[in-house]
């Protein structure tokens, strides 16, 4: 935050470090060899995905709640409400100094902070720069009224991840189902005891299903990257598709990078429901649908479905469940795995009838819809959020009148 900037009177500016003591994680470390997948005691990182694992062991549990978790290499921090333990001596452990300050309120300010300025990588940074940081900070009482306010949408945004992880488990359920046993005429999943089942390269599969390979699934093509020396190549017309573009959706709707029509015309187009994979790097098997024309860069194979054989979003379903496992094991141990288009092409997927492929796509893509929905709707909390934070956070709202 700005210093510069006029605060409310009675508000004053304070570094992190007076207001907030540090503790270091030590006895509270467990080894990644140590996970549990059971749901017992979180292991904890400050990251997006900041439960790791469980651990079963009760000894060295920290029980000092609420607590900042604050990562020192990457600023990285996590409000904390339940016991836990951690897995890195990286994390810092940071309390309000009194019963002067709320916690909560100290937290939120840190996300407001720039991080433009915190020093290179792997740098220790909160005795080094972090606490030297200041936030405004208004008397008690303002201070806990926006905790408040800020901690009813973090309760709206935690109930609609949860929505959000009960339809993502439903539909990993219906995802084994159905494209390993499908789905009949009468939309019931097929079971070995009523309907006919034969033995394939992919195990026990419909009698109904053949099993081919990915190229005979249709055009295969592997993407490349317009010269960034000629800079009318890229403009606002054409997507580009890199591997960070293809999330957890089911189509790529916006890309970081456009081409222009010059630097389209010069890469291999794709048309729309094409099925993207991402073949080298960290996110291998990453896939997705083309939403529009567009082309890839050479990370990425893609699948142009030949119609008289797939459903577009059939196939997606099918190559997202079945690429996985043979796309490790082409990668091996790799230091940047890679998969080439050869051996990309000969991977084996199902085939059933284009009737049921109809009906496997309706299903799941109606547990995809409830999905986007939900995740809608945590983005628009969040932008909420956002706002909030930086009118209350800054004292250009006040919450007096709510006192």
């Amino acid at each position: 935050m700005n210093e510069d900037k006029k605060i409310p009177e009675g508000w004053q500016w304070v570094k992190l470090g007076d207001i907030l003591k540090y503790e270091q994680p030590y006895k509270y470390i467990v080894k990644s060899t140590e996970y549990k997948d059971s749901n017992s005691i979180p292991v904890l990182t400050a990251g997006k995905s900041f439960i790791l694992g469980y651990t079963d062991e009760k000894d060295g549990i920290y029980t000092n709640l609420p607590v900042i978790i604050f990562d020192d290499f990457t600023t990285e921090s996590k409000f904390i409400k339940f016991p836990f333990k951690v897995k890195s001596s990286a994390l810092k452990f940071l309390k309000e100094k009194s019963d002067n300050f709320v916690l909560k309120f100290i937290f939120e300010s840190m996300q407001l902070i720039k991080f433009n300025n915190v020093g290179g990588e792997h740098k220790r940074r909160w005795i080094s720069e972090f606490q030297l940081f200041k936030i405004p900070l208004p008397p008690l009482p303002e201070q806990r009224k926006i905790a408040e306010i800020l901690e009813t949408v973090d309760n709206a945004i935690e109930k609609t991840d949860a929505i959000i992880e009960k339809y993502k488990r439903l539909k990993q359920g219906l995802m084994q189902d159905l494209l390993t046993k499908g789905i009949d005429e009468n939309w019931q999943i097929r079971d070995e005891k009523t309907h006919k089942f034969k033995d394939s390269p992919l195990g026990r599969i419909p009698e109904e299903w053949e099993v081919i390979m990915l190229e005979k699934c249709g055009k295969i093509v592997t993407g490349s990257t317009p010269s960034t020396e000629i800079p009318q190549y890229y403009g606002d017309e054409f997507q580009f598709i890199s591997p960070e573009d293809i999330q957890d959706n089911k189509y790529i709707l916006e890309t970081k990078k456009m081409l222009s029509k010059q630097g389209f015309n010069l890469q291999r187009k794709l048309p729309p429901k094409s099925v993207c994979v991402v073949c080298i790097g960290s996110t291998i098997g990453k896939v997705a649908l083309t939403s529009t024309f567009s082309s890839t860069n050479q990370q990425i194979n893609t699948i142009v479905p030949r119609p008289e054989l797939w459903e577009p979003e059939a196939l997606y379903y099918f190559v997202s469940f079945y690429i996985q496992n043979p796309l490790r094991m082409e990668a091996g141990m790799q230091a940047v795995p890679i998969v080439n288009k050869g051996k990309f092409s000969k991977i084996l997927i199902p085939l059933p009838p284009l009737p049921e492929q109809q009906r496997i796509a309706a299903v799941l893509s109606q547990i995809d819809e409830a999905i986007e929905k939900e995740q809608a709707y945590k983005e628009k909390l969040e932008r909420i959020k956002k706002g909030l934070m930086e009118d209350l956070l800054t004292g250009r709202v006040r919450v007096n009148s709510l006192l």
